[in-house]
């Protein structure tokens, strides 16, 4: 798609006063994403704004056929383009692009068609890929910077994980949510340009974290466990999914995400399938061998971080998930979340999440498929699974939204009741 207009690129020169807006899809991921570019010398602002204003801007700009997050994500970076808290002479914005099947691929093109609608068109686009596009822009993500952003991931999947694990049985209200923040305080602080995070750096900043965590007094009872997955956008983002982690939490659930670090490998482990199922050259089988024998080396510094303490449940590696799956969907599927949203369900069932909420996002035809047309399947082999899928679009209430969870929790909880019966009083 053309805008009949010459694209205005992010140059160096607009590194020193440009202020660049990016939506915000997972919380602590991207904060620590955020502090990461504004050490490597930009001006990074995170969006944090919420709610229909939001969904609005997204309708304005966007067609309503279009998925989701697409929706989203646009209107976030045009309602605060629009809001009037910005110098637009001096304001970039900044979209992921995947460079694959999904429709993520096309984002910015979307981004650049709403610029042009709002007569917005000298605002520069950022693309963050690692697919090749885009290549005329300043902003380049650099193999140190690289190296740090998925050290940083791997911290914000490690107080999310553990987070989550505490929270609901923490003694003192709100320690859980202080610790994380002063962890990202002090993540953001240590972040060194051209100076990426070394292997005995990170085990050692880990196990801390699963140390702190672990010395949080609390008191365990006996709750539904919920596992949370889907589109990794409305899986993440409490505004794609109406704030799903904090209702659940109100439903005195305890709650588990899987970490986005599975996801990362999950996408460069598409590159082999590639190669195995369509052929492909040796030199680029053997860089993408690398780069996974990196990442699962960093996923097993992780895992063995939680175990440190031995009060933490401990998530499957990602190629025990690939295993699990095995029989059930073919590594071919890989469209979006792919086989690896099966095996993320698969996964907190065997670690006794098995209530899960699949958070499907209109328009993404790869989810439905291998999230909500798979449940069927995970039920034949898994019969204590229980899944609800949710779908989230622009039209959907969020009363009726969590009413079909309530419905899923008050089976988990008959279960969990049948399970640990309360005790009789003596006569």
């Amino acid at each position: 798609m053309s805008t009949n207009e010459p694209q205005v690129c992010f140059t160096k020169e607009m590194q020193k006063d440009y202020t660049i807006l990016i939506p915000n899809m997972a919380p602590l991921h991207f904060e620590l994403l955020r502090a990461l570019f504004n050490a490597y010398g930009y001006h990074v602002e995170l969006l944090r704004s919420d709610g229909q204003a939001v969904i609005d801007a997204g309708l304005k700009y966007v067609h309503n056929d279009t998925c989701y997050p697409a929706l989203l994500a646009i209107g976030q970076l045009m309602h605060a383009l629009e809001s009037g808290a910005y110098d637009l002479e001096h304001t970039a914005v900044m979209i992921t692009q995947t460079g694959g099947g999904c429709r993520a691929s096309n984002y910015i093109h979307l981004l650049r068609k709403a610029l042009k609608k709002a007569g917005l068109t000298h605002v520069p686009v950022i693309s963050l890929n690692m697919s090749g596009l885009e290549k005329e822009s300043a902003f380049k993500l650099t193999l140190p910077l690289l190296k740090e952003a998925v050290a940083l991931l791997s911290y914000a999947d490690m107080l999310m994980i553990l987070g989550n694990q505490v929270r609901p049985y923490e003694v003192n209200p709100g320690e859980t949510d202080q610790l994380i923040g002063q962890w990202i305080q002090q993540l953001s602080a240590r972040i060194v340009p051209r100076r990426p995070t070394k292997f005995e750096q990170l085990r050692q900043t880990l196990s801390q974290i699963s140390t702190a965590f672990a010395a949080i007094p609390v008191q365990r009872t006996q709750k539904v466990r919920v596992g949370v997955v889907g589109e990794v956008y409305a899986k993440f983002s409490p505004l794609a999914n109406n704030h799903l982690e904090e209702f659940l939490r109100s439903q005195d659930c305890e709650v588990m995400l899987p970490g986005l670090m599975g996801f990362l490998i999950f996408k460069v482990d598409n590159r082999l399938e590639d190669i195995k199922l369509y052929g492909g050259s040796r030199a680029k089988a053997t860089l993408v061998r690398f780069l996974i024998k990196y990442l699962t080396n960093i996923e097993s510094v992780f895992l063995d971080s939680i175990r440190v303490t031995r009060q933490f449940s401990v998530p499957a590696s990602y190629m025990q998930i690939k295993e699990m799956v095995r029989g059930i969907i073919g590594y071919g599927s890989k469209m979006g979340e792919g086989w690896f949203l099966t095996g993320e369900m698969l996964e907190l069932i065997a670690h006794g999440y098995e209530n899960i909420v699949c958070c499907q996002p209109f328009g993404c035809l790869p989810n439905h498929i291998v999230g909500k047309g798979m449940i069927r399947k995970i039920k034949a082999k898994n019969p204590i699974a229980n899944i609800v899928p949710i779908d989230y679009d622009p039209g959907a209430t969020r009363v009726n939204q969590e009413n079909r969870i309530k419905l899923m929790l008050a089976v988990a909880r008959e279960r969990l009741e049948a399970a640990y019966p309360a005790p009789t009083a003596e006569v």
